[in-house]
């Protein structure tokens, strides 16, 4: 198991997705990608919320910064490898929370690996630490959570935790989710997806939430994020005194693609997950040549519309359009 390291500023800034290759095979089974190809993950949703599952090419049109683009690849997501980092908050807020995430997860993992699909574990709290790292082994997943332990800031048997440097540390959120994306899945290829269980709340991360965004910007991974607070550790108020992290959640989930999820006394734990399972399983990936061909580092903005503007799109706002030999 290897330890995971956090980054300077200076590779935050810079850090990019790398040339990514696949041999071409039929359009309808998968999507060709290299680093002329833009992908775009989109789930669909009526205006109750429900997701759609059934449109075709000719229902998107993909904008880039205003200009409409020809869509080259297109399909559905079903059966399509997926690599998935499960980030599990396990700062002192999240104390009574810890048994029944280990619970969720393991019945999640269960139910959503398939052949191919891959998943590592990263537990934060005043450090960040890789538990899992990839494998597509429900069983190796569910032992891992048995390590899941409320952080002390203090190492212990296994992965070492990641190194800190000055300030109070208590949730490390931001930094957590930079190393989901940049260490673990930049260098993956095909869909990449962070789940990250927690109140949203970060203290003491090294990095800015931009920067933990721009590098899941940078790996081409959607964000979702699990909104899970324990009343008794905000006072006891209920459920809506801990939402104090909603709108970072929110920014990272809606700037990659992602939904923010909320466990409430309607919605457990359990629920959210058959729903995560369910919109990942029901995305459409989209594929295009961009008409601006210029590798200059800069950010593109993305808008999906649709013919039915009864439908609603989710994806991600923006890329970078880096060089293919940048690091």
């Amino acid at each position: 198991m290897r330890l995971l390291c956090v980054f300077s500023l200076a590779s935050a800034l810079f850090a990019q997705t790398p040339p990514q290759q696949a041999k071409p095979v039929d359009e309808l089974s998968t999507i060709k990608v290299d680093v002329d190809v833009v992908s775009v993950l989109a789930s669909v949703r009526d205006k109750k919320g429900a997701l759609i599952a059934n449109l075709a090419k000719e229902d998107f049109t993909i904008l880039e910064d205003g200009k409409a683009q020809p869509i080259k690849y297109f399909t559905r997501e079903t059966d399509l490898p997926l690599t998935i980092g499960l980030l599990i908050d396990v700062s002192g807020s999240q104390r009574n929370l810890i048994q029944i995430e280990r619970n969720a997860a393991s019945q999640f993992f269960a139910q959503v690996l398939r052949k191919k699909d891959e998943a590592f574990l990263i537990s934060f709290g005043e450090e960040a630490e890789l538990l899992q790292d990839y494998t597509g082994s429900a069983r190796l997943l569910t032992n891992a959570m048995n390590d899941l332990r409320v952080s002390s800031g203090v190492g212990g048997l296994g992965p070492g935790p990641v190194p800190t440097a000055g300030g109070p540390r208590g949730t490390v959120l931001y930094d957590a989710v930079y190393l989901a994306a940049h260490d673990q899945l930049q260098k993956q290829v095909g869909r990449k997806v962070i789940v990250v269980i927690t109140d949203g709340v970060d203290e003491g991360s090294r990095l800015k939430i931009e920067e933990a965004v721009m590098a899941a910007q940078k790996a081409d991974a959607v964000i979702y994020s699990i909104e899970y607070s324990d009343p008794s550790a905000y006072g006891g108020f209920g459920w809506g005194m801990g939402n104090a992290g909603a709108g970072a959640l929110h920014r990272m989930s809606d700037d990659t693609g992602g939904h923010v999820y909320r466990v409430d006394r309607r919605n457990t734990l359990d629920v959210v997950f058959k729903e995560l399972q369910e919109e990942m399983r029901s995305q459409y990936s989209i594929g295009y040549t961009p008409l601006n061909d210029a590798k200059d580092g800069g950010y593109r903005k993305l808008d999906i519309k649709l013919a039915n503007k009864d439908l609603k799109a989710q994806a991600r706002k923006g890329y970078y359009a880096v060089k293919p030999d940048s690091r």
